[in-house]
């Protein structure tokens, strides 16, 4: 299997300085990063490592239960997943993710609501991503779309 690469540049105090974070391995984009504007309620046009680890999130959990969806028996028409990462200050010193809510709808011919809640918990442990954020406690809010 391939590594995946991302470069940051940064320039600059963390509360005055900047950087752009590159997605080097997929030359999709080049993204500005500001520690006050990850701290804001108002992204202001940058992304932040917790944008970037809810993309990587939603994504690998979308792959993962399409996956578990057929090995159910039923095929995915659509899946619509979204992840919430939460930052807060760390009592420890610094800051940390708080939690993760991953919220799908899904659109699924041949498992009823109770098969579709089942592989959609089964990919919240099994996804790689949920796997590597072990330290996060990762809530899920699934169903179908009727």
């Amino acid at each position: 299997m391939p590594t995946r690469t991302a470069r940051t540049a940064w320039n600059g105090t963390l509360s005055e300085g900047g950087g752009q974070v590159e997605l080097t391995s997929s030359k999709v984009g080049t993204f500005d990063v500001s520690f006050p504007k990850r701290a804001a309620e108002d992204a202001d046009g940058t992304t932040s490592p917790e944008e970037l680890v809810a993309a990587a999130h939603s994504s690998c959990y979308a792959m993962q239960l399409s996956a578990l969806v057929g090995e159910a028996g039923g095929v995915p028409q659509s899946l619509e997943v979204s992840a919430d990462v939460s930052l807060a200050p760390d009592p420890a010193g610094g800051f940390h993710l708080t939690g993760i809510l991953i919220t799908v709808r899904g659109e699924v011919e041949g498992l009823d609501a109770a098969g579709f809640v089942k592989a959609a918990e089964d990919a919240k442990a099994t996804c790689p991503i949920s796997k590597a954020l072990t330290g996060v406690e990762i809530t899920l809010d699934a169903a179908l779309v009727e």
